[in-house]
């Protein structure tokens, strides 16, 4: 259950570098409230990932977290925020996923 839990962290890690994007381009009380939205999923973010830690071990726990952040908000950015999908970008975020299934599947 704390994977989930953790998976859910990582998504809203996704959520609010999205919303700092979408600050950036916006202005007044748009901007605003993607701040808003920042700061609620940087919190609830922070939140289950402090619970997933108590039965995963802290390295394993941020380091999947942290891994999900990456590369969904990669993925992000190649679709809505028209970044470049180089080969180099596409290669080594399969490397960083291939490390976080290697991280999940050493830990216990």
């Amino acid at each position: 259950m704390n994977f989930i839990i953790l998976i859910v962290a990582g998504l809203l890690e996704v959520a609010f570098a999205s919303c700092l994007g979408k600050a950036r381009e916006t202005t007044g009380s748009t901007s605003a409230w993607w701040y808003t939205g920042f700061f609620i999923a940087l919190s609830v973010s922070m939140l289950l990932l402090m619970k997933a830690t108590k039965t995963i071990p802290i390295g394993t726990a941020y380091a999947v977290w942290t891994g999900i952040g990456a590369v969904g908000t990669v993925l992000m950015g190649i679709f809505f925020f028209k970044e470049p999908a180089t080969f180099w970008r596409i290669f080594f975020l399969t490397t960083l996923i291939g490390s976080i299934v290697g991280l999940k599947a050493m830990s216990h």
